[in-house]
């Protein structure tokens, strides 16, 4: 049914960022066959990063965990572009990759990520359950506190 996912999002309240331009030499998605990956999303909100520093020190997890949020939410606004405005075309969340900037001895990866991960449950329903992986990084492009990839399969 076309708009289901969309009427979702109203229901969530929920309205796409504008794209945020690639910080680098890539492409902010690619597809083969049924498969479409989007790069890392940072934290960008009307083109100025939401959060920056370090999770653990400069932010709080409850900080990093809305900052991974944002980022997913370039993540749809990514797919939702890929598929021509339609995010019923997208069949399932794969898989999330999300980094966070931290220090060495912060753990609570998993918290901050969570972020984004539960915002593609509440989007796409058992369809956004998905593997993941949440690692440190000692930095992240531009200062930003938190960077989140995805997978998703296309109908």
């Amino acid at each position: 049914m076309a708009g289901t996912i969309a009427a979702r999002l109203a229901e969530l309240g929920i309205d796409l960022p504008k794209l945020p331009a690639p910080a680098g030499a890539y492409v902010p998605y690619t597809i083969s066959g049924k498969m479409l990956f989007i790069s890392g999303q940072i934290p960008m909100r009307d083109g100025a990063l939401s959060h920056t520093g370090k999770v653990g020190s400069d932010l709080s997890v409850e900080d990093g965990y809305a900052c991974a949020r944002v980022c997913a939410l370039n993540i749809l606004a990514q797919a939702a572009a890929a598929c021509g405005g339609d995010l019923d075309k997208v069949a399932r969340c794969l898989k999330l990759g999300g980094f966070v900037n931290c220090g060495p001895d912060f753990n609570d990866h998993p918290k901050v990520i969570n972020g984004a991960s539960e915002l593609m449950l509440q989007v796409f329903g058992d369809n956004g359950k998905h593997a993941r992986f949440a690692v440190g990084a000692p930095s992240l492009p531009l200062g930003s506190a938190v960077e989140v990839e995805a997978i998703f399969e296309l109908l």
